[in-house]
């Protein structure tokens, strides 16, 4: 690969054997992995169990030959926890999909870690690659996580530049490294439509996104030939519920109160572990169709992206039940899920919200309501 990648490509099969011992050596990373794994124990047991722990881990580094290899290490833990934080997973679109060539799937962004987890496990499910992860720098505070992020096929999104030549040249750069993984390394791409998750449940591409892909366009080519080229697939993501509801809520909450939310540090490493392991109800994965329209600016190209993203979007009981509990009974069932299914999405949303302010109460069922609500709102 083009060395002028290295600051922000994925690693390599050359790289594993300094990562991996890097990532064995690092105490944060073991005792993350004791806390999470064995979070039932006595404290006192950690330290015992983070050598345990290790010892484990470097016994299964020799296995670990390849990127290939370390993904096949994290299958089974992807498999279970499908099998207990979901009531049903499904998939669409894949059997339209000229997957021959590598394509860019821009996704609805409600979770960190996985929103591009379930496409890949779309993907792998139907025999097919998995992708290239597009990941903005805010998640790379500590050494360890972005070890682990980068050894799972994740390349940096550089957002931190104040200087606003060196935004422009690390767009330049990830704009040609895109295109570079597509035609010389024949990988798909995975990427957000926008930056930061849709903390209100409102997905809108970001037409930002667009033109960061077309830094890399040859002057004398239209921008309708060079999305096409880019093979652009809008996929839809969709949660039942959403084991992060209560923090974007409340952070919504507090930006509006406050006029500012100040992150923690460790604040997208936890919603990482709750997204993971919260319950999500029945979750769909629906890839859209290439683009192949003609287009005059990046707008133009995120409105179409936003009309696959809508049209695909699969509308659970959750919606119908927040709508019923904020008192608009009169808003249409568009998926005509039976009263029973709807009031057991109701009993789940009442339950989680019965020690939250009417505030947070609002927020959270207006995030739920949103493909009733807002859709009712845009079709007017």
């Amino acid at each position: 690969m083009n060395a002028k990648f290295d600051s922000i490509r994925p690693f390599n099969d050359c790289d594993l054997p300094q990562v991996l011992s890097r990532l064995i050596r690092n105490r944060q990373l073991m005792d993350s992995l004791v806390a999470f794994r064995f979070s039932t124990w006595p404290r006192f047991t950690y330290p015992l169990l983070r050598g345990i722990t290790r010892l484990y881990l470097s016994k299964r580094r020799s296995s670990i030959k390849s990127l290939r290899d370390f993904q096949v290490l994290v299958e089974p833990y992807m498999e279970r926890m499908i099998e207990q934080t979901t009531d049903s997973f499904s998939v669409s679109g894949l059997e339209d999909l000229d997957l021959s060539q590598p394509c860019i799937f821009v996704s609805n962004h409600r979770d960190i870690a996985l929103d591009p987890a379930f496409v890949n496990w779309s993907l792998h499910q139907n025999g097919q690659d998995t992708v290239r992860i597009a990941v903005g720098d805010n998640l790379l505070k500590q050494d360890w996580v972005a070890d682990l992020i980068r050894l799972n096929k994740c390349f940096i999104v550089n957002r931190s530049a104040k200087d606003r030549r060196q935004k422009l040249a690390d767009a330049k750069l990830l704009s040609e490294y895109i295109f570079h993984t597509l035609k010389n390394d024949a990988q798909h791409i995975w990427i957000a439509q926008r930056e930061g998750r849709a903390k209100d449940g409102v997905d809108a591409t970001n037409p930002a996104i667009i033109s960061m892909l077309s830094l890399n366009k040859p002057k004398a080519q239209s921008l309708t030939d060079y999305v096409r080229s880019l093979r652009i697939v809008p996929v839809s993501i969709s949660y039942e519920f959403d084991p992060c509801d209560l923090s974007k809520a409340k952070e919504l909450h507090t930006t509006e109160v406050e006029g500012s939310y100040d992150k923690a540090d460790s604040e997208d490493i936890r919603s990482i572990v709750d997204g993971i392991v919260g319950y999500k109800g029945n979750v769909h994965v629906a890839f859209g169709k290439i683009l192949d329209d003609e287009f005059d600016s990046a707008k133009a190209v995120a409105e179409q992206i936003d009309v696959q993203i809508k049209q695909n979007y699969k509308q659970f009981p959750s919606a119908d039940a927040a709508v019923q509990l904020m008192g608009r009974d009169n808003c249409a069932n568009s998926d005509s899920y039976s009263q029973t299914k709807i009031d057991e999405a109701k009993l789940h949303l009442s339950s989680r919200l019965c020690d939250e302010s009417e505030e947070i109460k609002h927020k959270v069922l207006s995030m739920y309501a949103v493909p009733i609500t807002h859709n009712a709102h845009s079709n007017k």
